[in-house]
């Protein structure tokens, strides 16, 4: 017979995103006080295991932290097995799993986006308990319906094009919102579905700018002076998405170290070249269109403050049934939110993998239904 769990670990890694305290909250109150389990926080995520840095999580440290935006413990991006310490990347999988066992941790739960599925897999594969909770305001992570932090964020975006389309209208303009979402149309297509963007591009549908220039030259023969552009910050044109496809194949069939660390930084330039894509492209509407253009990058006010009503209830929803899994012995799971209830899914089906905007997706068939150029 299995011995019953009596301690947990919970970090919180990656960006900061509204709902990780909620979910610290669901998972720590239900294990304390429903399990009678002991709960420790350990700070800024992998970091904090290797370092010792670690607070009892009882009832006065959870109590009140459902409505705090970012986490409790602080977060970072490091990776277990690739740990800068004194200046050298180290593999640190070995001390996390002796500190584990030291400290009488019997499953650490790791709060996080795609990075940290992956380096909790890793964890796993190494012989360490672990579970996961999708956690990303970029709604990618595969295998769930839905992330924690994805509502909260919508919101924040929709309201920022609620409040653009003044300014634009009043001044006759082209207003070009930059949207986060890393390499995932989600935030973007729903924030410009919702708030009425007359242009959405998202990186799942790479773009042609000059069809784009079409589409709001229309909206001007119409009488409308004014576009709202809603724009991804991994939207690509299609010549850029090209050349992007060519270096992630050139990496796949590379075969010696020296020819991955040459795709490796040959995409690496690739990125660093992309992130003043969107003011390239007001720069290229101006241009074909005549009408003048602004810029308005959200950036992270999308990720801050209070979670909203439906993040907390996913969190705690989420948390609540992680208890339940290292209550039953399961490890190695991701918690993932299915239909109103959860479902573990092994992380080995989750780790690596993305979940992207399908291109007949019922989103992108109703943005193209009401007029949206997508700019395809």
């Amino acid at each position: 017979m299995a011995r019953k769990i009596k301690r947990i670990g919970i970090l919180t890694a990656g960006g900061d995103s509204p709902g990780l305290n909620a979910a610290i909250r669901g998972v720590g109150k239900t294990a304390h006080g429903y399990y009678g389990m002991e709960v420790v926080g350990f700070r800024d995520g992998f970091r904090g295991v290797v370092e010792n840095r670690r607070i009892d999580l009882d009832h006065s440290a959870l109590s009140g932290i459902l409505t705090i935006g970012g986490t409790i413990l602080g977060t970072s991006r490091d990776k277990p097995h690739r740990m800068v310490i004194d200046g050298r990347a180290k593999d640190m999988t070995g001390v996390i799993k002796a500190n584990l066992k030291k400290w009488g941790i019997d499953c650490l739960v790791c709060l996080g986006g795609g990075g940290t599925q992956k380096n909790a897999f890793r964890l796993h594969q190494a012989g360490i308990h672990v579970i996961t909770l999708p956690k990303t305001i970029d709604n990618d992570v595969a295998m769930t319906d839905a992330t924690f932090g994805y509502a909260t964020a919508l919101g924040i975006a929709t309201d920022a094009i609620d409040r653009l389309h003044s300014t634009a209208h009043s001044h006759h303009r082209i207003i070009v919102a930059e949207i986060m979402g890393h390499r995932a149309g989600w935030l973007t297509l729903g924030a410009g579905l919702a708030g009425g963007a007359d242009v959405i591009l998202i990186p799942e549908i790479p773009y042609d700018v000059e069809k784009i220039a079409e589409a709001i030259g229309r909206r001007s023969k119409r009488g409308s002076n004014f576009s709202i552009v809603a724009v991804a910050e991994g939207a690509m044109s299609r010549n850029d998405a090209l050349v992007f496809e060519i270096a992630e194949k050139t990496l796949k069939r590379a075969k010696t170290l020296n020819e991955k660390l040459e795709a490796k930084r040959e995409i690496a330039a690739l990125e660093t070249r992309h992130q003043g894509n969107t003011l390239r492209l007001a720069t290229q509407l101006e241009e074909l269109t005549h009408l003048e253009s602004r810029v308005t990058i959200l950036g992270y006010v999308q990720r801050g403050g209070a979670p909203c009503a439906e993040d907390r209830i996913l969190a705690t929803r989420l948390g609540s049934a992680c208890a339940d899994l290292i209550d039953k012995g399961e490890f190695g799971v991701m918690v993932a939110a299915r239909g109103h209830g959860t479902e573990p899914v092994p992380l080995d089906q989750v780790a690596g993998k993305l979940n992207l905007v399908p291109p007949d997706h019922s989103w992108v068939q109703a943005a193209r239904r009401v007029a949206t150029c997508l700019g395809d």
